[in-house]
């Protein structure tokens, strides 16, 4: 009996994340999105605006030959 004591809480933790992983990979039930919705299109569609004006702004400070004519 002592001796089941001392494996207890050996076990605990891979059982614990047995456990943890099984409820993980379980499907959720109630209501699910779809990926790639309308509303997701609209929002990666204006984040790919914004990086490409960033980069627009940014570019020709990065030139240095614009900034030290040879």
């Amino acid at each position: 009996m002592d001796k089941l004591l001392y494996i207890l809480p050996a076990l605990a933790c891979p059982v614990g994340m047995g456990l943890m992983m099984w409820f993980m990979m379980r499907p959720k039930h109630g209501a699910q999105t779809q990926p790639g919705t309308d509303a997701d299109r609209q929002e990666l569609l204006r984040l790919r605006k914004e990086i490409d004006a960033l980069r627009a702004d940014r570019a020709p400070q990065d030139d240095p030959r614009q900034d030290h004519p040879a």
